[in-house]
């Protein structure tokens, strides 16, 4: 790359320009190959992968489990990105932006699909009555809030600072300039609550931890230092509040595929697959 950069009167695709993931960015959308998606016993049936966005739903599952919705087994497969696996037939079916999570909801007399994480949290806590809280327009505002920023953590800071093929100091002090405004955010929010919207624990306090929960406790993009998260006090207290919760323990472990074997469930079909079937384990019994 040079130093400066003049755009062409109209932009072309460069798909070498893509750095770590040019093998599967595209400017277009649809599917890329016929696959059909597998599926479980259980109603529920979860495509994803264990990003953050992932991360969310698998908490929010394990929580109505840990709350005794039995009604919320689920069925969690493996979409690897990596591979191209979003852009697959079945799985543009159900979300035709080819972003994971997505699910399909067999509950209802017709099946139904839903994604967008968010979306999917939403529908899950009205269909179970749960973890919505009792100031649903605040709970709303901090759901929508994590929707709106969280790109500019992932897509802006952490794309820049990890996964582009150069550092640029420019988009790199421009996202972390704003990573830092938002972890202020939320800092100066939890320093009279003990969660996002009081002594209440809601899907907004799940859509935004594995984001900025995980960047205070050093888990994304290696930048816990770069971005000074000790200093977030009340952000570190709620972030490892959260992450003791052993629902979300195990939520993390669901559709990974990196780090320890032993904290990969790469597909989930029952709960006591968290003791059985683990990536060390599979591995063993080779």
């Amino acid at each position: 790359m040079s130093d400066t950069y003049e755009p062409p009167k109209v932009w072309t695709w460069d798909r070498e320009s893509g750095g770590k993931f040019a093998s599967t960015n595209r400017p277009i959308a649809g599917s890329t190959h016929d696959k059909v998606l597998p599926a479980g016993e259980h109603p529920f049936q979860l495509y994803s992968l264990a990003t953050p966005n992932g991360v969310k739903v698998n908490v929010m599952f394990e929580e109505l489990l840990e709350a005794g919705h039995s009604g919320a087994e689920y069925d969690a497969w493996l979409i690897d990105i990596g591979e191209g696996d979003q852009f697959g037939s079945g799985f543009v079916e159900i979300n035709p932006n080819s972003k994971i999570p997505a699910l399909i909801d067999r509950t209802e007399e017709v099946p139904v699909r839903i994604f967008e994480s968010g979306a999917i949290l939403l529908h899950l806590a009205e269909k179970f009555d749960a973890f919505l809280g009792t100031k649903r327009p605040e709970m709303l505002s901090w759901l929508m809030w994590q929707m709106g920023s969280a790109p500019y953590l992932g897509g802006g800071f952490g794309h820049f600072y990890a996964y582009a093929p150069e550092k640029m100091e420019y988009p790199i002090d421009r996202f972390a300039m704003e990573a830092k405004r938002q972890l202020d955010v939320l800092d100066r929010n939890l320093a009279e609550r003990e969660y996002m919207i009081g002594d209440e624990y809601t899907i907004a306090d799940m859509a935004i931890w594995p984001w900025y929960g995980q960047l205070a406790l050093g888990r994304l993009y290696d930048a816990g230092e770069f971005l000074q998260v000790a200093e977030y006090e009340n952000v570190q207290r709620w972030a490892k509040a959260i992450d003791a919760r052993p629902a979300v323990q195990r939520g993390r472990m669901v559709n990974k595929k990196t780090g320890e074997p032993h904290e990969q469930l790469r597909e989930r079909h029952a709960a006591s697959d968290f003791e059985t079937r683990t990536q060390d384990k599979l591995d063993a019994a080779e």
